[in-house]
């Protein structure tokens, strides 16, 4: 299935109100996903917009992180998900966290969101100069591995996650086998 009204994009300024309520709907059904990375509430949201900005640059990174696009995926008006394209792996992202990750809101689960979501970035991966995506999801997440298989991704094993007891299933997509 695709759904061909979702569209991918960089987060806008205008986008602070459903911006916090994809936030706040995550925060109160699932606390330890990060549905936004280091956001601080409390700031400015134009702040939060550069700071997405410079990372895509490769530009003030906090800690452990590496050049990174965060687009937004929406649906009219309504944030729905969110896409991370990390533009080179470090240590943990090579064992972990993969090339992209990505994550629906829980309120707009299973409309295939996310499968059209990991097809949309996998030409912004391409764009960057990753010929070859490295995804994984957890281990009990049989969701998550239909998503990344739909979109051609080649089971690679599974790896004990250092960070929770649920270990990690990974999957490599030759892009351009996608696009």
């Amino acid at each position: 299935m695709r759904v061909e009204n979702i569209k991918l994009r960089h987060l806008r300024v205008e986008d602070e109100t459903r911006f916090r309520s994809a936030v706040d709907e995550f925060k109160a059904t699932e606390p330890d996903w990060a549905f936004a990375f280091a956001f601080d509430e409390s700031g400015p949201f134009s702040d939060y917009v550069e700071k997405l900005a410079l990372w895509t640059k490769g530009k003030n990174l906090p800690e452990a992180f590496v050049a990174n696009t965060f687009l937004v995926g929406l649906v009219g008006d309504t944030i729905v998900g969110r896409v991370s394209i990390r533009h080179t792996l470090n240590d943990f992202l090579a064992r972990i966290g993969g090339h992209i990750g990505y994550g629906v809101v829980p309120s707009h689960r299973n409309r295939g969101y996310a499968t059209e979501m990991l097809r949309q970035a996998l030409p912004v991966a391409s764009a960057i100069g990753i010929d070859r995506v490295l995804i994984t999801c957890d281990d009990n997440n049989p969701a998550s591995r239909r998503v990344i298989e739909k979109n051609g991704g080649i089971y690679d094993g599974v790896i004990a996650s250092p960070e929770s007891d649920v270990p990690k299933r990974r999957y490599w997509i030759n892009i351009g086998d996608q696009i």
